[in-house]
């Protein structure tokens, strides 16, 4: 049974990683992953931040053209996690938001989950470190080479929401069965 195309994705302002997988079964098989790195930084002194709006709409743009190439069928996102640096965490909230709005645009179900239970469904411990992730995800897809940490990110999110949806109708089956008792 082939569940389609999943798309991951780890936001940010700089660099916005996508990773998809098609799960087929209990296999997971990679299709594709990359990294859209926007070229327009924030200008020296430029205090109001114009470039950022520049930057969204190049991860927005490049979204939206995988979206339209690849055509999954769900996505999931990495959700908000404490950040030391208050500005950081509002233009990660930025990307995050420009990404969710990229999938919804174009008629995706958008699935959020913590970096936590990312890593859990991934490593098997939720305060694995980059590297373990990328080793493992390298291994999970059965990849010959590691993929840049970024998108090795965003394939670890659509793993997470592969095994999450297992998991989901497990229970919905487990549930229907002890209801017709």
């Amino acid at each position: 049974m082939s569940d389609g195309l999943i798309l991951g994705i780890d936001p940010g302002s700089i660099a916005t990683g996508y990773g998809i997988i098609k799960k087929d079964g209990d296999r997971l098989c990679f299709v594709d992953a990359g990294v859209i790195r926007p070229g327009c930084r924030r200008a020296q002194g430029d205090k109001d931040g114009n470039n950022l709006a520049k930057r969204l709409e190049c991860i927005y743009a490049g979204l939206g053209k995988v979206i339209e190439r690849l055509a999954p069928e769900t996505s999931a996102i990495e959700g908000i996690f404490h950040k030391n640096n208050p500005r950081s965490a509002l233009l990660l909230g930025h990307a995050r938001g420009v990404a969710i709005l990229a999938a919804v645009h174009r008629g995706l179900c958008v699935y959020e989950y913590s970096p936590m239970e990312i890593k859990k469904a991934v490593v098997g411990y939720g305060r694995a470190e980059k590297h373990q992730i990328q080793q493992m995800v390298k291994v999970m897809l059965n990849l010959q080479e590691k993929v840049a940490q970024d998108a090795s990110d965003a394939l670890a999110v659509a793993i997470c929401h592969a095994n999450s949806m297992r998991c989901r109708r497990m229970m919905v089956g487990i549930s229907s069965r002890l209801n017709r008792r």
